[in-house]
């Protein structure tokens, strides 16, 4: 946490520029850790990959009141919470390489032959994963490029990340609303994790590794899992380490209605496969801070939510739920909303009696 004093108030609506410089230490990457026991490292480097995320200074969202959200990291989940920005970044190399940049941004025209500028308006994040070893796919979607950036050897799993994401990214488009920006980036990570930034995401090596050319398996579950957060993420925000339901929740659900739509023949498999209880998992909103651990917070926050939005669903019928879905994105996106936020525009689409599903899911009554 970084404090910057200013010389007299700014007011609303004013700006100020703030210039700094400053160097980046990357880590290596462990090559191999049990996420139950240590936090993936995503921001380093590997022997095949660079990858920067949350790698720049930003001003984090000041709430009337509240003051500056900025909470403590944890062992697991997410912490930071995001308003939108614009990025314009430039990549210079000076030991005379040309790697392959995969991007949050659109990559546009450079004032440099040495350098590679991308842009972004109106993201949460920038991310940047940089290789001499990846191979690119792309696909168009309407007027959104799609790319695939993976390893040598990978190139079934690798299509099927694009495949899945450009799949996805039309049964959202249609269910919740439109994609906000002009690319998506899909990119195999060297690290066991799969992890969303605005236009682009990761997905861990270990799921490629584990593909078997079929649609009943991680890879393809996570690639629309991590296209979904940029609905329930980059478009519509939340507070991740308080409320971090409002995202992986839907976006797990999100997988449902992905399979539903894609590959209908799997919706039992999907639930049979992804959805699983090692103990009583607790109340869907929970705060990374009271997971219990790793599993319980996945049980909780992506599993158990993901039953209580089909048993939403149940209650009020498909007309009616989707109806709400693309409300609940159009109202908030750009955005942060809260959960107090979620289920007001619900009861603005629908008049169900749910006070037994809020009992039996939540801890507290919104």
């Amino acid at each position: 946490r970084l404090e910057i004093p200013l010389p007299q108030p700014l007011q609303p609506g004013g700006t100020a520029v703030i210039t700094m410089t400053y160097g980046l230490i990357l880590p290596q990457m462990q090559a191999y850790s049990n996420p139950n026991e240590i936090r993936p490292q995503i921001y380093g480097y590997s022997e095949r990959q660079l990858n920067l995320v949350d790698w720049y200074p930003f001003v984090v969202p000041y709430q009337p009141g509240e003051g500056w959200i900025l909470h403590n990291p944890w062992f697991y989940g997410e912490h930071l919470v995001y308003d939108t920005a614009d990025f314009d970044v430039t990549v210079t190399f000076t030991d005379g390489t040309s790697p392959q940049v995969a991007s949050s941004g659109a990559e546009v025209a450079s004032e440099s032959e040495s350098s590679r500028r991308f842009t972004l308006e109106a993201g949460r994040t920038f991310a940047l994963s940089i290789s001499t070893l990846f191979k690119v796919a792309q696909r168009q979607v309407g007027d959104v490029t799609v790319y695939a950036y993976y390893f040598a050897f990978y190139d079934a799993p690798g299509e099927a990340m694009l495949q899945t994401t450009v799949e996805a990214m039309q049964v959202f488009t249609e269910k919740f609303g439109p994609y906000r920006h002009k690319t998506m980036t899909a990119v195999q990570g060297d690290f066991n994790d799969g992890m969303e930034y605005s236009a682009f995401y990761f997905i861990s090596r270990d799921y490629f590794n584990l593909y078997d050319n079929t649609p009943k398996n991680y890879l393809v579950i996570i690639a629309a899992h991590e296209t979904a957060h940029q609905w329930w993420f980059d478009g519509v925000a939340d507070n991740q380490a308080l409320e971090p339901w409002l995202d992986e929740t839907l976006c797990t659900y999100s997988e449902r209605i992905y399979y539903e739509t894609v590959h209908p023949d799997l919706v039992d498999w999907w639930w049979g496969y992804r959805y699983f209880e090692f103990q009583k998992a607790g109340f869907v909103d929970s705060s990374i801070y009271e997971g219990g651990g790793q599993r319980p917070y996945w049980d909780k926050t992506y599993l158990t939510g993901a039953r209580f939005m089909e048993d939403l669903r149940q209650r009020v019928g498909d007309e009616i739920f989707f109806a709400f879905l693309k409300d609940y994105y159009t109202q908030f996106v750009g955005k942060r909303a809260t959960a107090a936020d979620f289920f007001r525009v619900f009861r603005e689409n629908s008049a169900a009696d749910i006070s037994d599903l809020m009992a039996e899911y939540f801890q507290k009554n919104y």
